[in-house]
């Protein structure tokens, strides 16, 4: 009888040691960039409500700052499609728009927001911060029909509620700083201040209902679960908030004072640096809501 020969099957060879740290290496490289690059370069919608007895009717603000424009940054069309889609009433530019000695290719870019912005119906109000203070840069702003605040003011009307708004360009304060001296608050309107850089203790003293800055970006990197930023750069700390509980921050967020609040924006940009974590960029919409 013929036998037949059977053939044995190579054993399946198992992936070494070797192999697999290697594949969980590059594993963690694409998620650690992906983490990177949400918490960099997506735009969130950052949701705040007030209530006021100044206004008659909800109004809504958008509050865009510290774009730092870049070439890679967010695009202009993004920022523009996530105001549109919340139809705001008012929009403001709070400074940094640009980065100090950027040439005109990028310094266009705010330029280019704002024509998108006003031409689309919105009014806007500007202020200047340390870097976007050109006088070429403040003029195309103009041009493009927006209004840029040095210590002027508007009052303007939204659906039978009256809005006065007010803008500062301080990049420091003096300590003999006062806005009493500039400003009256108006009784029968809901005032608005705006100033790129906060100063919680004198625009507390000055009292306008609704105070917007901008300046900090939200200290860039901040501890999940609501633990604050990584250090804190006005008051030189690591972790104000779990160790120094005695230090009053003013990162990001609304703070309250008597009369009205102050809310500072993490804003958009990544100057000076990429490295945003947990505080990804963002258009703060502000609804002011009628009390009662």
């Amino acid at each position: 009888m013929a036998e037949t020969k059977q053939k044995k099957e190579a054993p399946e060879k198992k992936p070494d040691s070797k192999t697999k740290k290697k594949s969980h290496f590059w594993l963690w490289v694409i998620v650690i960039l992906l983490v990177w690059w949400f918490n960099n370069y997506t735009l969130r919608i950052n949701d705040t409500e007030i209530v006021s007895s100044s206004v008659h009717s909800t109004v809504k603000l958008a509050v865009i700052s510290d774009l730092h424009a870049t070439k890679h940054g967010i695009k202009n069309k993004t920022i523009f499609e996530a105001v549109d889609k919340e139809h705001p009433d008012v929009v403001f530019f709070l400074g940094d728009m640009y980065t100090r000695q950027s040439e005109w290719e990028l310094i266009q870019k705010p330029v280019d927001l704002a024509e998108m912005l006003v031409s689309a119906g919105y009014p806007l109000y500007c202020v200047t911060g340390e870097h976007d203070y050109d006088d070429r840069y403040v003029e195309e702003l103009k041009k493009a029909g927006a209004r840029v605040l040095s210590y002027e003011e508007y009052t303007i009307e939204v659906r039978g509620s009256r809005l006065h708004i007010m803008g500062i360009d301080n990049v420091y304060y003096s300590p003999t700083f006062d806005l009493n001296n500039a400003f009256s608050l108006d009784e029968n309107s809901f005032d608005i201040l705006l100033a790129h850089i906060p100063n919680y203790e004198k625009f507390a003293d000055f009292g306008a209902e609704l105070t917007l800055c901008g300046d900090t970006h939200g200290e860039m990197a901040r501890l999940p679960f609501g633990l604050g930023p990584v250090y804190c750069s006005e008051k030189k700390v690591w972790f104000p908030k779990l160790l120094h509980n005695e230090l009053e921050i003013y990162d990001k967020g609304c703070f309250s004072y008597d009369g009205g609040r102050m809310f500072i924006t993490s804003g958009i940009g990544v100057y000076p640096a990429p490295v945003r974590m947990c505080n990804r960029p963002e258009i703060a919409v502000i609804e002011v809501k009628p009390k009662g």
